[in-house]
């Protein structure tokens, strides 16, 4: 999406004025009214989805038209997940019983361990099922920990994300990639060891945490998207940023994964380091000189024709959903107003779709992969689940839950 001055005076000149007050207030009725939006729009989604007669998982808008994917998908997890966010804001039942249908059809996944994704999949949609009561999914998430275990590298330790034997990831000679989005998959194992009590899951998410501080940081607090390490010694033989624009750039959606990833290790660990990583890594957001006057990033804060660059909503719902719980540790007032701002930005014109359009997402203008020409200026299924995640959290925060 290329945003013009010209085209949006009126939007920057609001987008200015709130960026200037230090705690701004969304609107009277902010929630229910994106609450009433996303039922809205998620029952189109739905209704096409059981006309089919299939159990499908969309994740995104290709060539006009819905595109499908298999519970393989790195992103399976994040319809069915969705489902449990509309039961959870709304207490229709009735989204209950489709986050049942559409989670259970991706329970294999459990016993999936050919990349580092199982935690996006299993600890989104079971998880979120588990906490809302559905008890016997306890044994997935094990499972799903056992697996994800399997991916844990000792001497480096760390968990390696892809494997290195075939598509684009065998032409860049990594051993051991691994990359910022791994952060996300810690929840599982810390989820785990409290379900099973056994420590060696949170033992490694904390070993994983560690390793990703010391090696994926630079010393401004932006982060690499990929650190390949050494399987022999566990030293790092690259540092590379694969879906950003270049090396040594800002990916933001990578930045918005290290933010929530570290308030997540803090939450459960309450060790500050992982609180002033995720701390840091935000004020690095918010103090670069391309972070734009309505708060959702550019693909990549260094992208050479910024301001004529794509956008990326996913980044800002994950940040704000992050922002959300990271204002329940420490100065709430300041992370809660940022987390407003991106989501009153998100809720206007510039980003939410209109009802019935959009391939019935909730959420427009975000980009999977610019360097691999995938998915650019399109929704995604997880900036929808984020977006909803942080109104949830918004909404809970202010009412004292």
């Amino acid at each position: 999406m290329k945003i013009k001055i010209y085209q949006f005076g009126l939007l920057a000149l609001f987008f200015t004025f709130i960026a200037c007050d230090p705690a701004p207030k969304t609107k009277p009725g902010f929630v229910e009214e994106n609450i009433q939006f996303a039922a809205a729009q998620e029952k189109l989604q739905v209704d096409a989805i059981e006309q089919s007669g299939k159990v499908l998982n969309p994740r995104t808008v290709a060539n006009g038209k819905v595109k499908y994917i298999p519970m393989e998908d790195w992103t399976s997890g994040f319809y069915p997940s969705t489902m449990w966010y509309m039961f959870e804001l709304t207490g229709d039942s009735t989204w209950k019983t489709y986050a049942r249908k559409y989670t259970e059809a991706i329970d294999s996944v459990k016993y999936l361990t050919w990349h580092h994704d199982v935690g996006f999949m299993i600890q989104c949609s079971f998880g979120n099922g588990l906490r809302l009561g559905e008890e016997r999914y306890n044994e997935v998430i094990i499972q799903a920990a056992k697996s994800l275990s399997t991916r844990f590298r000792p001497v480096a330790g760390v968990f390696q994300s892809w494997n290195v034997d075939k598509g684009w990831q065998s032409e860049r000679g990594w051993e051991c990639p691994v990359i910022i989005d791994n952060m996300m998959n810690l929840e599982l194992l810390f989820n785990a060891t409290r379900l099973s009590g056994d420590s060696s899951y949170y033992k490694l998410a904390v070993s994983h945490a560690d390793q990703t501080i010391k090696n994926h940081y630079r010393p401004d607090y932006s982060c690499y998207h990929v650190v390949d390490y050494s399987l022999a010694d566990g030293s790092v033989r690259n540092k590379h940023t694969a879906q950003g624009y270049a090396h040594e750039s800002a990916w933001a959606r990578g930045q918005a994964w290290g933010i929530y990833g570290f308030t997540v290790a803090y939450r459960e660990t309450h060790d500050p380091k992982y609180l002033q990583q995720a701390q840091k890594a935000f004020n690095f957001v918010i103090n670069h000189k391309n972070f734009p006057a309505d708060f959702v990033p550019y693909w990549d804060f260094d992208a050479p024709k910024i301001p004529e660059e794509p956008r990326d909503a996913s980044a800002a719902a994950i940040m704000a959903s992050a922002l959300y719980e990271l204002s329940n540790f420490e100065n709430g007032e300041f992370y809660k107003a940022w987390a407003d701002k991106i989501m009153t930005s998100l809720s206007s014109p510039a980003y939410r779709a209109k009802p019935g359009e959009n391939g019935n997402f909730l959420l427009m203008h975000s980009v999977g992969s610019i360097p691999h020409g995938a998915e650019i200026d399109v929704p995604l299924n997880y900036a929808d689940y984020y977006f909803l995640e942080a109104l949830l959290r918004k909404k809970n925060l202010e009412e004292k839950k």
